[in-house]
């Protein structure tokens, strides 16, 4: 009878699982979103794809195309002005990106670590040249190497470049600092004390511990200070001296004349040398030592 009644009992009907909304990470897969996205690369980087192509045109006139040909490329390398231009950029920004990482870092380690007196209005001083537009800060250098600190005249090489990278440094170390504290939030300071614990000194618990988790944030923010160094027009432009010129600023004085090819093939070399230096970044940032994935 049991038996007979349990065959005979209706089966409850399962219910139906909920249909969960995507979620954030998830609506890119949606194709209208695709669309907007796919289309607002192509807005960004169409204009550079352009002026690249437009690099081989074999045509004075820049918006007719009349062939291809390299001999802009040509002329752009046998410009002995404009390679000195392209060397003085690199070697400001080499040294922008060495002193830059070095104070970025330590401002960084300052401000995560320690509390002290004055630390809010240390945040907001190192904040204003990120927020500050950047014709204030060249017209800021201009007057403080005018009055205050005027840069001697006729040095040798790459001396006569320290106005420049001065200026420079002020205005990069303050993204190192930002980069580098965001990546010290993720740091569990028990690995501090645990390095302490085994006898550690403070400076080797620094270098061993502390620097290695630290250095995605130095990678990211050496390759910022590098990119906005070798970028960089409006600083550069006041405060560079008769003698000195970079390559933004002597692409610039190209350009007042006409845009003509050779513009765009400077032009091109730099986006090549700006998206090759990022993607190598990227690519170190992306590395994993061997000792950290054990």
């Amino acid at each position: 009878m049991v038996d007979e009644a349990l065959t005979t009992m209706p089966t409850p009907k399962l219910a139906r699982p909920r249909k969960e909304k995507p979620g954030p990470l998830e609506y890119m897969r949606q194709w209208p979103l695709r669309v907007i996205v796919g289309a607002t690369l192509l807005f960004l980087y169409l204009p550079l794809i352009t002026l690249m192509v437009f690099s081989f045109n074999d045509s004075r006139r820049n918006i007719v195309w009349q062939g291809f040909t390299f001999k802009y490329y040509e002329k752009v390398f046998q410009n002995d002005s404009l390679i000195q231009a392209f060397v003085n950029s690199l070697t400001i920004a080499f040294f922008t990106t060495i002193f830059s990482v070095i104070l970025g870092a330590l401002a960084a380690v300052m401000l995560w670590r320690f509390r002290f007196p004055g630390k809010t209005a240390v945040e907001g001083g190192m904040a204003l040249p990120i927020v500050v537009p950047e014709i204030c800060m060249g017209v800021a250098m201009l007057v403080f190497f005018a009055r205050v600190m005027p840069w001697p005249m006729g040095l040798p090489w790459p001396l006569n470049l320290g106005a420049i990278t001065i200026a420079h440094i002020s205005f990069a170390f303050p993204f190192v600092a930002t980069v580098v504290r965001a990546r010290l939030a993720s740091f569990n300071r028990e690995l501090e004390e645990a390095a302490k614990d085994l006898g550690a000194s403070e400076w080797r618990t620094f270098w061993d511990v502390l620097v290695p988790h630290m250095q995605p944030g130095l990678i990211a923010g050496a390759l910022l200070a590098f990119t906005l160094s070798l970028d960089d027009f409006v600083i550069t432009f006041f405060t560079a001296g008769p003698d000195t010129i970079t390559f933004p600023v002597k692409v610039y004085s190209m350009l007042r004349f006409s845009v003509t090819p050779e513009v765009n093939a400077a032009s091109t070399i730099l986006i090549v040398l700006t998206v090759v230096l990022t993607a190598i970044g990227l690519q170190m940032q992306n590395k994993t030592p061997a000792d950290q994935k054990a």
